[in-house]
Order: C-alpha cells, then sequence, then structure tokens
C-alpha cells in the first residue's frame, strides 16, 4: 500500500498524568503514517484523490492542542480515530507520539507510544 507520511509535527500542550505537566506543559511530537491507493492521485494531479496535508496537520493540532489527557497511549487513540474519520482514503494509519521531556528521573533520549489502527469494515 502507498504511503504518506507526516514526521515531526511538534506541539506545546499539557498531557500528563502528574498535576506539574497538566499545569507547566511540555512538547510532544507527532509522527504520523497514512496508508492509501496514490496511483489515481500521481496521474490526475488531483487533490481530491490524496489526504491534504495541511488538513491532516490542522486534524492532529487540534487533538493535541485542545482536551488535555493523562495518558500518550489516549492521546494517539484520538488521533488515529480522528484522521481515519476525516479522511475516507486512509485505510491503516501509524501514529507515533514523542514525549522528549516526560518526568524520569534519569538519562534517557525520550518516551513514546507506536499504534497502528485500521478503518473498520461497515
Amino acid at each position: 500500500m502507498d504511503k504518506i507520511r507526516i514526521n515531526g509535527m511538534e506541539f506545546f500542550a499539557y498531557h500528563g498524568a502528574l498535576a506539574e505537566e497538566n499545569k507547566l506543559g511540555q512538547r510532544f511530537i507527532v509522527d504520523t503514517v497514512f496508508y492509501l491507493p496514490l496511483q489515481a492521485a500521481g496521474e490526475t494531479d488531483d487533490l481530491d484523490k490524496t489526504v491534504n496535508y495541511a488538513l491532516a496537520y490542522e486534524v492532529v493540532g487540534k487533538i493535541v492542542l485542545d482536551d488535555p489527557v493523562k495518558l500518550i497511549e489516549t492521546l494517539a487513540e484520538r488521533i488515529a480515530h480522528a484522521l481515519l474519520e476525516h479522511f475516507a482514503l486512509i485505510q491503516r494509519v501509524d501514529v507515533k507520539i514523542i514525549k522528549p521531556n516526560a518526568p524520569i528521573a534519569g538519562v534517557f533520549k525520550d518516551v513514546s507510544v507506536e499504534i497502528e489502527r485500521h478503518r473498520s469494515a461497515r
């Protein structure tokens, strides 16, 4: 299956299980992969036959910047659901949430969660 990637979308938001995370906020980085057929878009040069990257960024941003959650797992689920809901051409989506400044006592690069969700057959 063909893929579109949007990597490194960075947002400052207030997600986290600890009170200080909800108060002070921190950076979150989101990577996505959309699996969809792209041949028609490539052959016709028609934006309606693909995913509008700018609109996809807005969908992700709205989820990340709105209603704070405790878990980045929840954030990933909400993003995956919203992308599948907004873009009928996407058959599968991978969402990775990276939390570079997780409150862990120790040296580490980042913490991340990655999920894969498929469009359900109706």
